[in-house]
Order: C-alpha cells, then structure tokens, then sequence
C-alpha cells in the first residue's frame, strides 16, 4: 500500500525541519529513497531505528507475524509486505518470491489471515514482462491452491502500465487478485473504471512517489479532489474496494457515501500502515468499520521508510534531534 498521505509525526511539530518548505524538504527525501549508498549509511546507523520500529514490524518473519496477531487480537484485519523492489537479476526476483511462499504458509501455519501484498519491480518487473510473469505468478499461484489473497502494489508512473498488464495476466489464474491506484495520477479516473469493468478489487491510495506534473497532480488539494471522486466511484460500483487513506476528512466522506447509498459496512474496507494513526485506526474498528493494517518487514526498509518521512517531513525533526542528542552525549 505504499503510497498514502498524512502520516502521523513520532517526534512532535517544530525543530529544524519545520523551517525548510515542506515540498522542497518531500521531493528531496523522495530523491533520497533511491540513493543505494544512503542507504546503507541508514541501515548501520542506530540514531534511525526508533524511526524505523515505528512503520515497520520487524526484520524477520517472527516479527512481522508477531505484529500480525497482535493487530488481529486487536480487531484489525492485515497485509503483509516482504519489504523490497527493482531487484536487478533472475536470481533475486526468484529469492523474492521465496520469502513470499514461506510468509504465506507461516500464516496459515499460525492461523493468520493469509493477505499480502507486493511490488512486482521486486518480482522482476524491470527485467521484462515475461520474467515477472512468471516469479509473480508463482505466489499468486500458491495463493490461490490456499485460499490467499495478493494485492499487487502501484510503484512510480513509468511502471503503471506494465504493472496493469501483469496485473491482468495473474488475474487469469487467480480472479482474485487485486491491484493498488493512486489518485495522484491524471490517468487514474479512466484506470478505475477500466478496472471496476474487469471485477478487479482496487486499493485507492494518493501516491507517495515523486512525479511530473505532466502526469500527476502537483496541488495536494487537487490529489485529495480526485481521491475523493474515485473513491465515491469505487464504493458505488467497485468490488469491496480498499480506501487507504489516513486523511480523516476522505473517511469522513466515505462514511457519508456509504450511509447515504445503504452500502453495508463488509463492503469496502479503510486501509492504513502500519504505526501511522493508531488512534484514528482504533476509533474505526471500535466504529464497526473494517481497517486492514499493512504490514511491512525485512531487512531492505529504506526506500520504503524514506517515503513514509516524505508523506510528513515533520518527521525528520525527530531523527534530527535524536541526533543531536546522541552526538552531545558522545562529548
């Protein structure tokens, strides 16, 4: 689900960041995801763990399935995310998909729901259309000997049209599958409705990565504008579509759509990440509303944890002053 705005701050407002305009600091922090040397610079670094604890379950598997069953204990439904993307070799793409296998059997091994989702540049989506075919449709075919439910993630607009054309081909041998749209992007209306066509369950995100606005909406209030439009489309003709949104004013909007159309409440669902708005997250399950919480592992969390800073660049004043701290307490 990568790609939804608003996330909650974890250090609090003010500090250096706050000085530095908020959508010049986002475009650099979503320059910085694809900086490889940063991250590994990041992935030593102590001063970015807290951070990282808070969006994402853990680096191994018992962790993210120990987070699983404390969400669901919760009332929280869940999908998990093997943490990774734009592999460069068969062999990785293969491995990718491995990891999948192994998080779909250990789920139904512990009783879990059986949800995940992923990102087909980490199933070889770069490599060429047949390659990822093939590795993605090894772990929808095992979801579907199972009973398990894939949502395949939306990455960068370069990458939507290949991803829509493998989408289509799994969903051959898996009906099931489903797909992520962001309302970020100019083409999504007509997207949508091709999808709602097809029975093609959606999830409806904004968008977290850095685009042109040639393709893409630059205003955040045209984005929301578009979420909110699509979003009304899905609920009225989708399949049980997915609305990821941490925004309460669009939840407060599909509640009215919802109310006012007598759409039943097992009929689409909100879909949050995970660490971002709990409290906003408890309140709708404690609502009767149903909330999927994704859940993202592994070791490869950099990109997705510097878009998780972009989507609120307040953020960054917490890492900065933890920092701080622990330089001054080196002296």
């Amino acid at each position: 689900m990568d790609a939804t705005h608003h996330a909650a701050p974890a250090g609090g407002h003010g500090g250096p960041a706050s000085n530095v305009p908020e959508r010049l600091l986002r475009s650099a922090l979503l320059s910085m995801a694809h900086q490889r040397w940063l991250g590994r610079l990041a992935t030593s670094a102590p001063v970015t763990r807290p951070m990282v604890r808070r969006f994402v379950a853990g680096q191994t598997l018992d962790e993210a399935l120990g987070a699983v069953t404390a969400l669901r204990d919760r009332g929280f439904a869940t999908s998990v995310d093997v943490l990774g993307e734009s592999v460069t070799g068969t062999a990785a793409a293969a491995s990718a998909a491995d990891r999948y296998l192994a998080v779909m059997d250990a789920l139904a091994e512990r009783g879990l729901e059986r949800n995940v989702s992923l990102k087909l540049t980490q199933m070889g989506l770069d490599l060429g259309h047949d390659v990822c075919l093939e590795t993605a449709g090894r772990v929808v075919r095992h979801a579907a000997s199972m009973g398990a439910f894939v949502r395949v993630d939306m990455e960068d607009h370069t990458r939507t049209d290949a991803t829509l054309a493998v989408v289509r081909a799994l969903r051959r041998a898996h009906p099931d599958t489903g797909v992520v749209i962001q309302a970020a992007l100019r083409r999504s209306a007509a997207d949508v409705e091709a999808l709602i066509e097809e029975g093609c369950p959606v999830r409806l995100c904004k968008g977290a990565y850095k685009e042109p606005t040639s393709v893409a909406f630059a205003d955040k209030a045209d984005v929301d504008r578009n979420y909110a439009a699509l979003m009304e489309r899905l609920l009225l003709a989708g399949r049980r579509p997915a609305l990821a949104t941490h925004d309460p004013r669009l939840i407060g909007r599909a509640v009215e759509i919802a109310e006012r159309e007598g759409i039943a409440r097992d009929r689409f669902e909100f879909q949050m990440l995970y660490g971002v708005r709990r409290d906003l997250q408890d309140r709708l399950v404690a609502a009767g509303y149903g909330v999927r919480v994704y859940v993202p592992f592994g070791t490869e969390w950099y990109p997705y944890f510097m878009r998780r800073l972009a989507e609120r660049p307040a953020n960054v004043a917490f890492i900065l002053r933890s920092l701080t701290r622990e330089q001054a307490g080196a002296h």
